[in-house]
């Protein structure tokens, strides 16, 4: 070895699971002072832990953009080994809780609001089998989700229109159709058959920007040709389906959503409907996924058609373990 080599050999030696717990923290949260709430910790300390990180790596790690803190170029790669790192840990710690009769692991997961009706009924299965490993669902809109994603905040995501790149491994777990929904008293209930030209003078109550459920309506309107002039704009599922149930218009929205809540909708025959949409498992190539999230994809593959209807469940069923474990470093297969 190298005079180099050693020398960054013994740089490295010098930190520790502390100054990288702190790192990590600082680059999820996007600045200090949400990270030393996140730790317990004061901002001066966490800026101490920045500092001593930076001198003894003697490299820049994080840097001001879009009103956070991003990580350099050395950053990003010291933030990818501790997250590796920490997560390596984690799992020792899980198997020596396990022998000891205790926990045996902790997972995050990252889902996008519409997966809140259906994960539950997977996780209470789960939890009958593996009542040991905690589970954290961290719930949001999909911009929310990708933002973690991004940041490898959690081990598995649920995504119905996941990221794309070189770092995403992803398999169709459960079928997503969109229904067309309206008023009970709505004129075209009944109907046999409706053709969507015959309701695009209607309101249409539709998610926010870079929600799926929009981007895959928008989508379909697009190749039909057709632009809605009349639009109402609302974030929550639940509020969209009481505000149709109370007459304010007509939306497209998740069939699993449509089980949930005492308004019942009318959902309308319109020909290209549903809409084929799925619920993705996502994780990241670039993240070792820990021991507790392997036994819940392996429960997933093996166990799922006992958690939901069999007809809700999709294809990639039958593969999913071998997709995610095909990324597990070597040795952990």
């Amino acid at each position: 070895m190298d005079r180099h080599g050693a020398s960054v050999q013994r740089t490295l030696r010098q930190l520790s699971f502390r100054l990288l717990e702190v790192y990590v923290a600082v680059v999820r949260c996007g600045n200090m002072s949400a990270a030393a709430r996140t730790l317990h910790l004061t901002q001066p300390t966490v800026s101490l832990q920045l500092k001593k990180l930076a001198d003894i790596l003697g490299e820049p790690l994080l840097e001001s953009r879009d009103g956070r803190m991003q990580p350099t170029l050395v950053g990003h790669e010291l933030y990818r080994a501790a997250c590796d790192t920490l997560s390596r840990f984690e799992d020792v710690d899980a198997f020596i809780q396990q022998a000891r009769g205790g926990s045996v692991g902790h997972i995050n997961i990252g889902i996008v609001t519409t997966a809140k009706y259906v994960l539950p009924r997977i996780l209470g299965a789960f939890y009958r089998l593996y009542p040991q490993v905690k589970v954290t669902l961290n719930i949001g809109n999909r911009a929310h989700i990708l933002a973690r994603f991004e940041r490898q905040e959690d081990d598995l995501y649920l995504f119905s229109h996941p990221p794309s790149g070189g770092n995403v491994v992803s398999a169709r777990i459960i079928k997503n159709p969109l229904q067309l929904i309206a008023p009970k008293e709505h004129w075209a209930v009944g109907r046999q058959q409706l053709n969507f030209n015959e309701l695009k003078q209607e309101r249409f109550i539709v998610r926010e920007p870079g929600s799926a459920t929009r981007l895959m309506f928008e989508s379909w309107c697009s190749s039909q040709g057709i632009s809605l002039t009349d639009t109402m704009q609302i974030e929550s599922n639940e509020a969209i389906r009481l505000s149709v149930a109370s007459g304010l218009g007509l939306s497209v929205i998740s069939a699993h959503t449509l089980q949930e809540g005492r308004e019942k909708p009318a959902v309308l025959p319109v020909v290209g409907f549903p809409l084929e949409s799925n619920w993705y498992l996502v994780g990241r190539r670039d993240r070792r996924l820990p021991y507790a999230a392997r036994l819940l994809v392996d429960f997933m593959a093996t166990h799922l058609v006992e958690c939901i209807q069999r007809e809700w469940v999709a294809a990639d069923i039958a593969t999913l373990s071998e997709r995610f474990n095909d990324y597990a470093p070597v040795g952990e297969r």
